[in-house]
Protein backbone atom coordinates (compact mmCIF):
# COMPACT_ATOMS: atom_id res chain seq x y z
CA UNK A 1 0.00 0.00 0.00
CA UNK A 2 1.21 3.25 -0.69
CA UNK A 3 1.70 5.92 1.72
CA UNK A 4 2.43 9.40 2.31
CA UNK A 5 5.21 9.49 4.32
CA UNK A 6 9.13 9.75 3.78
CA UNK A 7 10.46 6.80 2.13
CA UNK A 8 12.36 5.48 5.25
CA UNK A 9 9.33 5.28 6.78
CA UNK A 10 7.28 3.49 3.53
CA UNK A 11 10.27 0.81 3.18
CA UNK A 12 9.62 -0.09 6.75
CA UNK A 13 5.88 -0.05 6.27
CA UNK A 14 4.20 19.55 12.47
CA UNK A 15 2.97 24.05 19.82
CA UNK A 16 -1.30 23.13 19.18
CA UNK A 17 -3.90 23.81 16.77
CA UNK A 18 -4.33 27.37 16.11
CA UNK A 19 -6.82 29.34 18.19
CA UNK A 20 -8.88 30.58 14.94
CA UNK A 21 -9.59 26.71 14.29
CA UNK A 22 -10.10 26.09 17.82
CA UNK A 23 -12.81 28.43 17.29
CA UNK A 24 -13.97 27.07 13.89
CA UNK A 25 -14.28 23.84 15.73
CA UNK A 26 -16.17 25.50 19.29
CA UNK A 27 -18.60 27.17 16.66
CA UNK A 28 -19.40 24.12 14.92
CA UNK A 29 -20.63 22.16 17.84
CA UNK A 30 -22.20 24.69 20.14
CA UNK A 31 -22.10 23.75 23.70
CA UNK A 32 -24.04 27.07 25.62
CA UNK A 33 -27.49 27.77 25.99
CA UNK A 34 -30.20 29.84 25.56
CA UNK A 35 -30.39 31.41 21.75
CA UNK A 36 -27.05 30.09 20.94
CA UNK A 37 -27.58 26.56 21.48
CA UNK A 38 -31.42 26.53 19.68
CA UNK A 39 -28.99 27.51 16.55
CA UNK A 40 -26.96 24.48 17.27
CA UNK A 41 -30.27 22.33 16.83
CA UNK A 42 -31.93 23.99 14.26
CA UNK A 43 -28.19 23.13 12.29
CA UNK A 44 -28.60 19.35 13.61
CA UNK A 45 -32.21 19.55 12.63
CA UNK A 46 -30.94 20.73 9.62
CA UNK A 47 -28.00 18.31 8.94
CA UNK A 48 -30.16 14.80 9.71
CA UNK A 49 -33.26 16.08 7.24
CA UNK A 50 -30.23 16.16 4.58
CA UNK A 51 -30.24 12.43 4.56
CA UNK A 52 -30.17 9.71 2.89
CA UNK A 53 -26.93 10.50 1.23
CA UNK A 54 -24.88 8.77 -1.83
CA UNK A 55 -21.44 9.44 -1.82
CA UNK A 56 -19.76 8.70 -5.34
CA UNK A 57 -15.97 7.19 -5.05
CA UNK A 58 -13.00 4.88 -6.88
CA UNK A 59 -14.93 1.41 -5.84
CA UNK A 60 -18.83 3.03 -6.65
CA UNK A 61 -20.63 4.45 -4.53
CA UNK A 62 -22.12 4.84 -0.61
CA UNK A 63 -25.75 5.18 0.74
CA UNK A 64 -25.69 6.51 4.10
CA UNK A 65 -29.61 6.64 5.58
CA UNK A 66 -29.12 8.38 8.35
CA UNK A 67 -26.91 11.14 10.01
CA UNK A 68 -24.00 8.97 11.45
CA UNK A 69 -23.85 8.79 15.71
CA UNK A 70 -21.15 6.75 15.99
CA UNK A 71 -18.33 7.64 13.88
CA UNK A 72 -15.13 5.38 12.67
CA UNK A 73 -12.10 6.47 10.54
CA UNK A 74 -8.95 4.66 9.35
CA UNK A 75 -5.93 6.12 7.71
CA UNK A 76 -4.69 9.94 8.22
CA UNK A 77 -6.66 12.93 7.63
CA UNK A 78 -10.16 11.61 8.15
CA UNK A 79 -10.10 11.91 12.16
CA UNK A 80 -8.28 15.01 12.07
CA UNK A 81 -11.49 16.48 9.45
CA UNK A 82 -14.32 14.91 11.53
CA UNK A 83 -12.82 16.19 14.74
CA UNK A 84 -12.46 19.57 12.74
CA UNK A 85 -16.00 19.39 12.39
CA UNK A 86 -17.06 19.05 16.36
CA UNK A 87 -17.76 15.33 15.62
CA UNK A 88 -16.12 13.34 18.13
CA UNK A 89 -14.91 9.48 16.67
CA UNK A 90 -15.56 6.63 18.65
CA UNK A 91 -12.75 5.05 17.09
CA UNK A 92 -9.20 6.10 15.30
CA UNK A 93 -6.12 5.02 14.39
CA UNK A 94 -3.28 5.36 16.67
CA UNK A 95 -0.45 7.92 14.60
CA UNK A 96 2.55 5.89 15.14
CA UNK A 97 4.83 8.26 12.93
CA UNK A 98 5.27 12.14 13.76
CA UNK A 99 3.30 10.95 16.85
CA UNK A 100 3.54 11.51 20.10
CA UNK A 101 3.35 9.94 23.81
CA UNK A 102 -0.61 9.79 23.30
CA UNK A 103 -0.11 7.98 20.17
CA UNK A 104 -1.57 11.00 18.28
CA UNK A 105 -0.30 14.49 17.41
CA UNK A 106 -0.82 18.41 19.06
CA UNK A 107 -2.80 19.18 16.76
CA UNK A 108 -5.90 16.64 17.02
CA UNK A 109 -5.23 16.83 21.10
CA UNK A 110 -5.48 20.56 20.75
CA UNK A 111 -9.20 19.96 18.94
CA UNK A 112 -10.12 16.98 21.19
CA UNK A 113 -9.34 18.80 24.59
CA UNK A 114 -11.50 22.17 23.22
CA UNK A 115 -14.87 18.98 22.51
CA UNK A 116 -14.27 17.94 25.93
CA UNK A 117 -13.05 14.27 24.94
CA UNK A 118 -9.28 14.82 24.84
CA UNK A 119 -6.89 10.95 25.26
CA UNK A 120 -7.33 9.92 28.21
CA UNK A 121 -11.21 10.88 29.04
CA UNK A 122 -14.41 9.07 28.83
CA UNK A 123 -15.17 10.45 25.82
CA UNK A 124 -11.79 10.01 24.08
CA UNK A 125 -11.84 7.83 20.79
CA UNK A 126 -10.81 4.68 21.34
CA UNK A 127 -7.60 4.19 19.45
CA UNK A 128 -6.49 1.16 17.39
CA UNK A 129 -3.09 -0.14 15.43
CA UNK A 130 -3.17 0.00 11.99
CA UNK A 131 0.93 -1.23 12.02
CA UNK A 132 -0.11 -4.53 10.10
CA UNK A 133 -3.11 -2.81 7.85
CA UNK A 134 -6.78 -2.17 8.23
CA UNK A 135 -7.80 -3.52 12.01
CA UNK A 136 -11.38 -5.09 10.79
CA UNK A 137 -11.63 -6.85 14.28
CA UNK A 138 -11.26 -3.65 16.48
CA UNK A 139 -13.46 -1.59 13.94
CA UNK A 140 -16.57 -3.80 14.13
CA UNK A 141 -16.05 -3.88 18.17
CA UNK A 142 -17.16 -0.53 17.86
CA UNK A 143 -20.15 -1.07 15.88
CA UNK A 144 -19.58 2.38 13.28
CA UNK A 145 -22.56 3.92 11.48
CA UNK A 146 -20.15 4.69 9.03
CA UNK A 147 -16.21 4.38 8.29
CA UNK A 148 -14.61 7.52 6.86
CA UNK A 149 -11.44 6.79 4.48
CA UNK A 150 -12.01 9.98 1.79
CA UNK A 151 -8.07 9.82 2.46
CA UNK A 152 -6.73 6.90 2.93
CA UNK A 153 -5.31 3.81 0.72
CA UNK A 154 -7.87 1.53 0.73
CA UNK A 155 -7.72 -1.59 -1.48
CA UNK A 156 -10.84 -2.84 -3.21
CA UNK A 157 -10.98 -5.79 -0.76
CA UNK A 158 -10.43 -3.58 2.13
CA UNK A 159 -13.52 -1.80 1.24
CA UNK A 160 -15.37 -5.02 0.72
CA UNK A 161 -14.69 -6.39 3.94
CA UNK A 162 -15.61 -3.03 5.48
CA UNK A 163 -18.67 -2.23 3.65
CA UNK A 164 -19.62 -5.54 5.55
CA UNK A 165 -19.66 -3.66 9.12
CA UNK A 166 -20.90 -0.30 8.04
CA UNK A 167 -21.13 1.85 4.90
CA UNK A 168 -17.92 3.13 3.94
CA UNK A 169 -16.48 6.34 2.33
CA UNK A 170 -13.32 5.76 0.27
CA UNK A 171 -11.70 8.30 -1.52
CA UNK A 172 -12.88 9.29 -4.27
CA UNK A 173 -10.17 8.83 -7.38
CA UNK A 174 -6.74 7.91 -6.22
CA UNK A 175 -5.27 6.11 -2.97
CA UNK A 176 -3.58 8.78 -0.82
CA UNK A 177 -4.41 11.66 -3.62
CA UNK A 178 -7.27 13.57 -2.04
CA UNK A 179 -7.10 17.44 -1.59
CA UNK A 180 -7.96 18.17 2.23
CA UNK A 181 -10.07 20.39 0.85
CA UNK A 182 -12.13 17.86 -1.31
CA UNK A 183 -11.67 15.38 1.81
CA UNK A 184 -13.04 17.94 4.16
CA UNK A 185 -15.98 18.70 1.94
CA UNK A 186 -16.66 14.88 1.21
CA UNK A 187 -16.73 13.72 5.26
CA UNK A 188 -18.82 16.90 5.66
CA UNK A 189 -21.33 15.36 3.06
CA UNK A 190 -21.32 12.46 4.96
CA UNK A 191 -21.74 13.72 8.15
CA UNK A 192 -24.62 15.71 7.65
CA UNK A 193 -22.06 19.33 7.72
CA UNK A 194 -21.57 20.20 4.62
CA UNK A 195 -22.47 24.50 5.58
CA UNK A 196 -19.64 23.19 7.98
CA UNK A 197 -17.02 21.69 6.13
CA UNK A 198 -17.87 24.85 3.25
CA UNK A 199 -16.86 27.30 5.88
CA UNK A 200 -13.98 25.05 7.36
CA UNK A 201 -12.16 24.81 3.77
CA UNK A 202 -13.08 29.08 3.88
CA UNK A 203 -11.67 29.48 7.26
CA UNK A 204 -8.08 27.47 6.76
CA UNK A 205 -8.00 28.89 3.25
CA UNK A 206 -7.98 32.25 4.95
CA UNK A 207 -5.56 31.05 7.68
CA UNK A 208 -2.78 29.79 5.50
CA UNK A 209 -3.49 33.10 3.06
CA UNK A 210 -2.79 35.63 6.13
CA UNK A 211 0.51 33.76 7.50
CA UNK A 212 1.70 33.14 3.48
CA UNK A 213 1.59 36.99 2.98
CA UNK A 214 4.47 37.68 5.43
CA UNK A 215 6.54 35.93 3.41
CA UNK A 216 6.32 37.40 -0.07
CA UNK A 217 10.15 35.79 -1.20
CA UNK A 218 8.48 32.64 -1.85
CA UNK A 219 5.98 33.82 -4.49
CA UNK A 220 6.32 31.67 -7.44
CA UNK A 221 9.83 30.14 -6.15
CA UNK A 222 10.07 26.93 -8.19
CA UNK A 223 10.62 24.03 -5.79
CA UNK A 224 10.59 20.41 -6.17
CA UNK A 225 9.84 18.21 -2.88
CA UNK A 226 11.35 14.34 -2.32
CA UNK A 227 13.27 12.51 -0.15
CA UNK A 228 16.98 11.82 0.05
CA UNK A 229 19.33 9.52 1.72
CA UNK A 230 22.69 9.70 0.68
CA UNK A 231 23.48 6.75 2.96
CA UNK A 232 21.73 3.98 0.58
CA UNK A 233 23.19 5.37 -2.56
CA UNK A 234 20.27 5.09 -4.84
CA UNK A 235 19.37 8.58 -5.51
CA UNK A 236 15.81 10.19 -4.60
CA UNK A 237 12.31 10.06 -5.18
CA UNK A 238 10.73 13.17 -5.56
CA UNK A 239 7.12 13.82 -5.21
CA UNK A 240 4.85 14.52 -8.08
CA UNK A 241 1.74 17.22 -8.52
CA UNK A 242 -0.70 14.73 -7.27
CA UNK A 243 0.94 14.51 -3.50
CA UNK A 244 -0.23 16.57 -0.96
CA UNK A 245 3.60 17.85 -0.06
CA UNK A 246 3.85 19.37 -3.66
CA UNK A 247 0.16 20.72 -3.57
CA UNK A 248 0.64 22.36 -0.17
CA UNK A 249 4.00 24.16 -1.73
CA UNK A 250 1.37 24.72 -4.89
CA UNK A 251 -1.03 26.30 -2.68
CA UNK A 252 1.01 28.79 -1.06
CA UNK A 253 2.59 30.39 -4.05
CA UNK A 254 5.50 28.36 -5.46
CA UNK A 255 5.63 26.21 -8.36
CA UNK A 256 6.75 22.70 -9.07
CA UNK A 257 10.03 22.69 -10.86
CA UNK A 258 9.49 22.02 -14.24
CA UNK A 259 12.13 18.71 -14.75
CA UNK A 260 9.33 16.73 -12.03
CA UNK A 261 6.19 17.72 -14.25
CA UNK A 262 8.14 16.86 -17.76
CA UNK A 263 9.41 13.41 -16.29
CA UNK A 264 6.21 12.32 -14.09
CA UNK A 265 5.02 9.35 -16.53
CA UNK A 266 1.35 8.93 -15.45
CA UNK A 267 -1.15 11.12 -13.67
CA UNK A 268 -1.33 8.39 -11.18
CA UNK A 269 2.32 8.21 -9.81
CA UNK A 270 2.55 10.31 -6.55
CA UNK A 271 6.53 10.13 -6.29
CA UNK A 272 9.06 9.58 -8.89
CA UNK A 273 12.36 7.72 -8.56
CA UNK A 274 15.85 9.45 -9.97
CA UNK A 275 18.56 8.53 -9.89
CA UNK A 276 21.30 9.97 -7.93
CA UNK A 277 23.97 10.22 -11.09
CA UNK A 278 21.31 12.48 -12.52
CA UNK A 279 21.01 14.79 -9.40
CA UNK A 280 22.74 17.92 -11.23
CA UNK A 281 19.36 17.91 -13.64
CA UNK A 282 17.03 18.57 -10.50
CA UNK A 283 16.76 22.29 -11.06
CA UNK A 284 14.47 24.10 -9.05
CA UNK A 285 14.78 27.14 -6.83
CA UNK A 286 14.34 25.51 -3.55
CA UNK A 287 14.35 21.70 -2.39
CA UNK A 288 12.52 20.73 0.99
CA UNK A 289 12.82 17.46 2.52
CA UNK A 290 13.00 15.61 5.55
CA UNK A 291 16.05 13.83 7.53
CA UNK A 292 16.12 11.94 10.66
CA UNK A 293 18.97 13.96 11.87
CA UNK A 294 21.28 16.84 10.93
CA UNK A 295 24.16 14.88 10.15
CA UNK A 296 22.00 13.70 7.48
CA UNK A 297 21.48 17.60 6.18
CA UNK A 298 25.04 17.56 6.04
CA UNK A 299 25.62 14.07 4.05
CA UNK A 300 23.32 15.30 1.64
CA UNK A 301 25.11 18.49 1.05
CA UNK A 302 28.95 16.62 1.38
CA UNK A 303 27.80 14.14 -1.04
CA UNK A 304 29.57 14.13 -4.36
CA UNK A 305 26.06 13.86 -6.64
CA UNK A 306 23.59 15.00 -3.80
CA UNK A 307 25.27 17.79 -3.24
CA UNK A 308 25.02 18.37 -7.06
CA UNK A 309 21.47 18.99 -6.67
CA UNK A 310 21.05 22.79 -7.73
CA UNK A 311 19.29 24.20 -5.00
CA UNK A 312 21.86 22.39 -2.70
CA UNK A 313 24.54 24.08 -3.74
CA UNK A 314 22.69 27.48 -3.53
CA UNK A 315 22.13 26.83 0.53
CA UNK A 316 18.43 26.33 -0.63
CA UNK A 317 17.86 23.14 1.20
CA UNK A 318 15.01 22.49 3.61
CA UNK A 319 15.68 19.68 5.55
CA UNK A 320 13.55 19.43 8.57
CA UNK A 321 14.13 16.44 11.12
CA UNK A 322 10.72 17.43 13.38
CA UNK A 323 8.82 13.75 12.00
CA UNK A 324 5.26 15.85 13.80
CA UNK A 325 6.34 19.05 10.93
CA UNK A 326 6.47 16.66 8.06
CA UNK A 327 3.72 14.66 9.24
CA UNK A 328 1.23 17.85 9.38
CA UNK A 329 2.48 18.74 5.65
CA UNK A 330 2.14 15.22 3.96
CA UNK A 331 -0.90 14.32 5.58
CA UNK A 332 -2.47 17.53 5.70
CA UNK A 333 -5.68 18.51 7.19
CA UNK A 334 -7.61 21.55 8.36
CA UNK A 335 -6.16 21.21 12.04
CA UNK A 336 -2.77 20.54 10.95
CA UNK A 337 -1.92 22.90 8.35
CA UNK A 338 -2.52 26.30 10.39
CA UNK A 339 -0.86 24.30 13.30
CA UNK A 340 3.02 23.70 10.58
CA UNK A 341 2.67 27.09 9.44
CA UNK A 342 4.61 28.63 12.02
CA UNK A 343 7.41 26.24 11.83
CA UNK A 344 7.43 25.57 8.10
CA UNK A 345 7.15 29.50 6.50
CA UNK A 346 10.74 30.50 8.10
CA UNK A 347 12.28 27.78 7.02
CA UNK A 348 11.00 28.12 3.16
CA UNK A 349 11.63 31.86 3.40
CA UNK A 350 14.69 31.44 4.34
CA UNK A 351 15.81 29.50 1.32
CA UNK A 352 13.80 31.22 -0.89
CA UNK A 353 16.38 34.05 0.00
CA UNK A 354 19.34 31.98 -0.19
CA UNK A 355 18.17 31.11 -3.77
CA UNK A 356 17.20 34.96 -5.08
CA UNK A 357 20.53 35.98 -3.25
CA UNK A 358 22.89 32.61 -5.79
CA UNK A 359 20.56 33.99 -8.45
CA UNK A 360 22.17 37.67 -8.48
Amino acid sequence: MASPLPRRAVLKTAASATAALAAVALSLTGCSTGPAASATQRATEAGASAFPVTIRHAFGETTIKAQPQRVVTISWVNDDVAIALGVVPVGVPKNTWGNNSKGSTPWKDAALEKLGAGFGTNKAPVQFSEVDGINFTEIAKLNPDVILGAYSGLTEADYKKLSDIAPVVAYPELAYGTPWQETTTVIGKALGKETQAKKLVEDTEATITDKVSKYPQIKDKTFIYGNLEPAKGDGANIYTAIDNRPRFLTEIGMKLAPVVAQNTKTATDFFIPWSAEKANELASDVFVTWVPDSTTADAIKADPLLGQIPAVKKGALVADTDQTLTLSISASSPLSLPWALDAFLPQVGAAADKAAMAGK
